[in-house]
């Protein structure tokens, strides 16, 4: 959960389902549930036997309005379980750095994405014709979304992939990574052998306060609308 740890408040239940932990059911995950990010694809069913699991999670939570947050490959899971698709190995390539992250008009009006970018540290000004605001966030991913759900909305977009966040019923997935700080980012590139990692930490760190300051304000629009029940 790494920065989102403390935000989240008490009472957060973390379910490790890489060491075997049971996926839990929908009626079961509390006021509101987390999906994190991984090394694996959204479909590696064989080598991550739980990942059909957690799209049904995924899909039951979505339809039947627990407020639900998707993060990179629980991003990718969730466009999944609502019949999008995710291209693996991606072109253009991994999207490593301080992405900036380009937020449609729908995005204003999202119960969670609305109040984040109303925040004081929230977006800078708009950078081209569709977009309202512009934010920076950590992204290190090489698969993508390449289809959303056919009823979800679509929020954001970057230079590199255009589905970097969607609204799914109650159900909210990003494709980057508003939960990582520094330090945690700078062990994922140094990780990938397909990035500068040098120049991947530069980026990072030249954009850290921007990044955290969206990043604090989307977990905190979270916690709010899951405090007014969605």
């Amino acid at each position: 959960m790494d920065r989102f740890a403390a935000r989240l408040g008490a009472g957060v239940r973390l379910v490790l389902a890489f060491a075997g932990e049971p996926i839990p059911a929908t009626d079961d995950v509390g006021d509101a549930l987390v999906v994190l990010g991984g090394t694996m694809s959204a479909y590696s069913d064989e080598d991550a036997p739980w990942l059909p699991a957690v799209r049904d999670l995924l899909a039951d939570a979505a339809r039947s309005g627990v407020p639900t947050l998707g993060i990179c490959l629980g991003g990718q899971l969730l466009a999944v379980a609502g019949g999008g698709s995710v291209q693996v190995s991606a072109p253009p390539g991994r999207e490593a750095g301080a992405a900036a992250i380009a937020w449609r008009a729908a995005a204003l009006d999202d119960p969670v994405t609305g109040p984040a970018l109303a925040s004081p540290s929230g977006p800078s000004p708009a950078a081209g014709a569709d977009a309202v605001a512009v934010t920076r966030a950590v992204s290190m991913h090489a698969d993508a979304i390449v289809e959303l759900p056919g009823d979800a909305t679509w929020l954001a977009s970057s230079d590199m992939y255009p589905y970097q966040a969607f609204r799914w019923g109650s159900a909210l997935g990003v494709q980057f990574h508003p939960e990582a700080g520094t330090e945690l980012a700078a062990r994922w590139a140094a990780q990938c052998g397909d990035v500068d990692a040098v120049a991947v930490v530069a980026d990072i760190e030249e954009h850290a306060e921007a990044a955290a300051g969206f990043g604090d304000g989307l977990a905190d629009a979270f916690v709010a609308a899951v405090r007014a029940g969605g």
